[in-house]
Formats: structure tokens, C-alpha cells, sequence
């Protein structure tokens, strides 16, 4: 690509609104300068239809899920939780090709563009084919989603996940988690496969389904193959209080302070969830440099429980966001609902606002997702800054919630009071994949998601 210009009436810079800023794009897709107080847009620029934010990395998804969202929301049981949503979300599971993934991942990205997120870590496990045999290819699966992330845009960065047997009594997978199976030398074949792939906008980790899933020694092995290297180290962890019941049984340490205590954790790690904790194993997650991974809106579809969202922010721990299994695919909806149940937990406002620091709670919010974002997705420099990649997110002040809001108050309107996606354009790598709201491959992307979900549903 060229380079180009862009000029915006307002930009979200260093944790504040400035004014009449200038980006300048370089030719491998990343800023080559940000200047402000520029009043009159140079002639060669491009004069961009709002004020613009930077792009978000969605630090937790299943791509596939977004085939199951909306599906299980009737209970036909005298009892319904994460446990037997799991068990009806791996029929999905056992069933969608590397064609269907595409299709299905190519959709979700679509819309998490739509929704503001530029970058998606894939917490990916689907290996195998549905009898749980291994791909000629084992990367076969990885390669759908990759293709999805290219179809649509959007930034990938690829986690293969150690998951090896099916609890911490249970040292075997069941059948119906067959084609999760990973041993640690392919899910560092995989690592090394994607990342050395060349493929533009896509980088690689490593992840671990979870300390229930994956036994210490495997863990040990996995991460002794990773060794220094500079990569993202993911891992679902305390989501459930069967799961803390269940490593205190076989560890006699609740999962955080155990995963602490066994693993020299740094700020490569990156826990997801890290729903049920004591101030002491925040203190160890504070202490060793590690983020965590929030994902409100499925936390609260799977009736998880509240993440200790003020403990966590006093502590200073870089904290992420994610869609998880994307019955949510806006980044605003997953803010508005991490502060909302807080609210409702301690019967207060304005839970993460800091009131000598950053006395508004969606600005907040939104540097802490921002920041964190970057390292969660092996990101070096983020955002609107020299020398990240070019991605922004231009809002549409004429939508409902943020029409005839005052320009300082915007991102406290567009978390909180708009309920509809509010950009008008979305770039990544200085490329414009949003127009007017719409993705440029929308309607040929859509019609490739609702054949799939034909077929996986015998609709």
C-alpha cells in the first residue's frame, strides 16, 4: 500500500479527546506519526466522518461458538449451568468441518469489526477430525480460522490449546471431546507452524484449556518447549467454583494461588476469567507481572459469577477483554456490563472510575482494555501510536446515544448509552473494511454463515 493521510475532528490519544489530529499511515500498514491541533486538514488527507478510537483486541474467543449463540437458552431440566451448556455446546463441536468454521469465524469477524475489535485472540482446540483422528494436516482447523481472519480482515492471533484429558480425575478426554486432543509437542508444532506461516496480520501463542484439563507434567513439558519466547501464554482459569472445589481436592490449593505457586508466571500469561479469587492470589497474579482476560458477557450467560473487578484494578494487574463464545460481539456491551455487575453486586456507580486518576468509568475501562490488549495478543505497541498498526475506529455521532452528546463525554455515552453499533468506519492496517457501517464483504460473507447454519442445524 501507499502512504496516506488521515485527518480526524477528534482523536482518543493518551487517555483524552484531542482535537484536529493527523495520522499518517507509512506503507507497511502501521502510524507513521500522530499530530494533534492541526486545524485545517492538509489537501492530500483524507478527512475522516467522526472522531476516531483505536481498535481493541477481543483477547478470548472460541470462533466457533458463534454457531451455538442464541441456542441454548431454554432449560428443559430441573437444572441448568455452565456445566450442561457445555455438554450441549460440544454437539457443535463434534460436528462442523474446516469449511463450516471458515464460514462460521468468517461471520464472527465480520461483526467483531462491526463491533470495534481489530484484533481476536483464538483460543483454538478444535485439532482433529469428528472421529478424533488427527488432519493429514494437523493444522487443518487452524488454517480455517486463519482464512476466516483474512476473509473478513481482521487481525488473528492463533492460541493452540493443550487440552488432554477431561478433569483432574480424570486422566483421559471423554468421547465427546475427542477432537480437542493435544499433546505438548503439537500444540508447539502448531505455534511454530502459524506464527512462521507468513500470512499478513497473523501471529501465534500457546495455550492451556485449564489446570483441570491439562496435568502438571504436560504443562511442564509445553511450556519448556516455549522456553523465553516472546509469545502469549493463555489459560481458562477459576471460571467455575466446581473448579475451585475440585483443584483444592486434588491440589489443596485453590486453582489461582496453585497455578502461582507451581508455574513462574510472567507477563506473558494471560488468565482468562479469574472469576473466583482471594486478595492473596490477586496479590501473586500483581506480583508476577500476568494479565487477566474479563468476558462479561459470557461470564454472565453462563452464570459464572462477578470477577472482583475493584480488587483487581487496585492492584494494578493489566486486564483484557474478550467475547468468549460471542453471544456478544461489541466491545462497549462487554464494558457496560463488567461495571453493571459490579453495580449490582455492591449496590454502587461508577465502581471503576478512579476519581483522583480517571474520574470516568468508561475511559477507564477503556485504557485498561486497551493496554492490556496488546501484550494479551503478542501486540508489542497498540493503538493510535507511533509504530503500532494502523487501525481505527471512526464513530457515527448522529447514532442514537451519542447524538447531541457533548464531545468530552462520548465514550461515557457510547459505553453507556447507546445500544446499537455506533461506527461508522472501521480500519485495520490502514485499510477501511467498515463503510457506513457495513463490511465490505458483508452480504457474501452472510450468505456463506446461513448456508452453514442450514446445514449444521438441518434447518
Amino acid at each position: 500500500m501507499s502512504e496516506q493521510l488521515l485527518w480526524a475532528p477528534q482523536a482518543w490519544l493518551n487517555g483524552h479527546w484531542e482535537h484536529n489530529v493527523c495520522l499518517a499511515v507509512d506503507t507497511q500498514g502501521h502510524w507513521a506519526d500522530i499530530t494533534p491541533n492541526v486545524p485545517t486538514p492538509p489537501t492530500h488527507a483524507t478527512v475522516l466522518p467522526g472522531p476516531v478510537l483505536p481498535g481493541l483486541v477481543n483477547a478470548h474467543s472460541h470462533a466457533f461458538q458463534r454457531a451455538f449463540a442464541g441456542l441454548a437458552e431454554r432449560r428443559e431440566s430441573a437444572a441448568d449451568d455452565f456445566w450442561s451448556w457445555r455438554d450441549r455446546m460440544y454437539g457443535v463441536a463434534l460436528r462442523i468441518t474446516p469449511a463450516q468454521l471458515r464460514a462460521v469465524a468468517a461471520q464472527l469477524y465480520v461483526e467483531l469489526l462491526q463491533g470495534g475489535y481489530t484484533q481476536v485472540c483464538e483460543f483454538h482446540y478444535l485439532h482433529h477430525q469428528p472421529d478424533g483422528q488427527p488432519y493429514a494436516d494437523e493444522a487443518t482447523m487452524a488454517w480455517a480460522v486463519a482464512d476466516a481472519a483474512a476473509d473478513a480482515g481482521l487481525g488473528l492471533t492463533m492460541l493452540p490449546v493443550l487440552y488432554e484429558r477431561a478433569g483432574f480425575a480424570q486422566p483421559t478426554l471423554r468421547p465427546d471431546q475427542r477432537r480437542f486432543a493435544g499433546t505438548p509437542d503439537v500444540i508447539a508444532r502448531l505455534q511454530t507452524t502459524v506464527q512462521t506461516s507468513g500470512r499478513p496480520r497473523v501471529n501465534a501463542g500457546v495455550a492451556i484449556h485449564s489446570l483441570r484439563a491439562a496435568s502438571a507434567d504436560s504443562i511442564d513439558a509445553l511450556l519448556a518447549q516455549v522456553g523465553d519466547a516472546d509469545m502469549p501464554i493463555h489459560i481458562h482459569v477459576a471460571e467455575q467454583m466446581q473448579e475451585v472445589r475440585d483443584c483444592l481436592a486434588a491440589t489443596g490449593q485453590r486453582p489461582i494461588a496453585w497455578l502461582g505457586q507451581r508455574w513462574p508466571m510472567d507477563a506473558r500469561w494471560q488468565l482468562v476469567h479469574a472469576t473466583h479469587t482471594e486478595q492473596a492470589e490477586i496479590d501473586t497474579v500483581a506480583r508476577s507481572g500476568a494479565g487477566i482476560v474479563i468476558c462479561p458477557s459470557t461470564e454472565g450467560n453462563l452464570g459464572d459469577g462477578f470477577a472482583d473487578l475493584p480488587a483487581w484494578l487496585a492492584a494494578g494487574v493489566p486486564m483484557a477483554v474478550g467475547s468468549d463464545s460471542h453471544v456478544n460481539r461489541q466491545w462497549a456491551e462487554e464494558l457496560r456490563w463488567l461495571e453493571y455487575g459490579q453495580r449490582l453486586r455492591l449496590q454502587q456507580r461508577n465502581v471503576a472510575a478512579a476519581p483522583t486518576q480517571q474520574p470516568a468509568t468508561a475511559a477507564r475501562l477503556f485504557d485498561a482494555a486497551l493496554h492490556a490488549g496488546g501484550p494479551a495478543a503478542g501486540q508489542r505497541v497498540w493503538g493510535l501510536t507511533r509504530g503500532a498498526r494502523a487501525d481505527a475506529l471512526v464513530l457515527d455521532v448522529q447514532t442514537p446515544g451519542l447524538l447531541g452528546v457533548p464531545a468530552t463525554h462520548r465514550l461515557d455515552a457510547l459505553v453507556f448509552a447507546t445500544n446499537t453499533s455506533a461506527l461508522s468506519e472501521v480500519y485495520v492496517a490502514g485499510h477501511k473494511l467498515v463503510h457506513a457501517g457495513r463490511h465490505v464483504e458483508q452480504d457474501r460473507i452472510a450468505r456463506a454463515f446461513e448456508s452453514t447454519m442450514q446445514a449444521l442445524w438441518e434447518i
